[in-house]
């Protein structure tokens, strides 16, 4: 009660789970990367002197992704030793968001690479070259079954991270690209039809497009502090405030550390008389069974009796809190 509520309540539970098995995962997960980055490179340094030779560009620019590969997954590496590392100092939450910053890289790459692979794929298509068709398709053919390890290696990590997400969605884009390229060297050997190289390009430009996207959009979320795309912050203020002792909730704030890592904090009203204790472990299993959410801070008060009294349509919480943020959740109707 008072002024300092009833409780910062910090659930560690989960946080214990959290560092819990990433042990046993993360180095798993690095072993799993580790075999995808060596399949890559072996690859892509046989692919680029192959492509030269063959002079085709599809064989090129599937070169030119695994190099992207091979940067992804070093980058996923480094940043999961990073994130490893325990809080201290000014990060109070450690470097766990190196994995998203991992992220981006990996779908800003994704992007400019799609962009220059789309105006070289469009310059073929006005001005063909010769191909060697036939030593495209053995190349691609290899590609494809050394694409399908690394996909398999990558699987096995923990894809609920965004950073490992990353790595994987640079290796199967490749995958696609291979397939694209081995169809158009076939289309070559039998027909002669010279373009099939940069129209396989363009198909392949247009996944790695998506890929990128979807990747500078979830880890942009994470950045901008939303909450998770998977929990609506209105409809968890409303089950808060739907507990029998709880009179208002507001200043609810719901955002991811990292990737499937979630943390909220409210300041919580009860009415009068009653256990704010009780109320704030009651309301921390609520979020860890209905929401996943176990990292969290619940200031809890007592409410005043002019908030008690306050209309529905007037903003509560002011006496007591001097810079109060977002809406304020009630046991009544109420505007979303």
């Amino acid at each position: 009660m008072g002024e300092h509520g009833h409780g910062t309540g910090h659930s560690h539970a989960a946080e214990g789970h959290a560092g819990h098995s990433h042990g046993v995962r993360a180095d798993a997960d690095r072993r799993w990367l580790a075999a995808a980055l060596a399949l890559i490179t072996v690859f892509m340094a046989a692919e680029v002197v192959i492509g030269v030779v063959a002079r085709s560009l599809a064989l090129l620019s599937d070169a030119a992704h695994m190099l992207t590969d091979a940067a992804s997954i070093v980058l996923a590496l480094v940043a999961m030793r990073l994130s490893a590392r325990p809080a201290r100092g000014g990060y109070t939450f450690g470097l766990k968001r190196a994995e998203i910053l991992s992220a981006q890289a990996n779908g800003l790459t994704l992007l400019l690479l799609a962009a220059w692979l789309g105006y070289e794929a469009v310059r073929r298509l006005v001005q063909p070259s010769e191909v060697e068709g036939g030593l495209m398709l053995a190349t691609a053919l290899t590609g494809i079954a050394v694409n399908l390890a690394a996909t398999w290696c990558l699987s096995r990590a923990n894809r609920s991270s965004l950073n490992v997400e990353g790595a994987y969605q640079h290796i199967l884009n490749d995958l696609f690209a291979f397939v694209g390229t081995a169809i158009a060297a076939l289309v070559i050997v039998l027909t002669g039809f010279t373009r099939a190289d940069p129209l396989a390009t363009l198909v392949v430009v247009v996944l790695m497009a998506k890929a990128g996207y979807g990747l500078l959009r979830e880890s942009g979320r994470i950045f901008l502090e939303a909450a998770p795309a998977d929990v609506d912050p209105d409809q968890t203020g409303d089950r808060l405030v739907a507990h029998p002792a709880v009179v208002e909730v507001h200043d609810l704030h719901i955002w991811q550390i990292t990737s499937g890592q979630a943390a909220l904090s409210a300041h919580v009203l009860v009415a009068p008389g009653g256990d704010c204790h009780g109320v704030r472990r009651d309301l921390e299993q609520l979020l860890a069974d209905v929401y996943g959410i176990t990292h969290t801070t619940l200031q809890v008060d007592h409410a005043p009796e002019a908030v008690l009294q306050l209309s529905r349509d007037e903003p509560g919480g002011v006496e007591h809190c001097g810079d109060p943020h977002g809406p304020v959740h009630r046991d009544e109707p109420h505007p979303h």
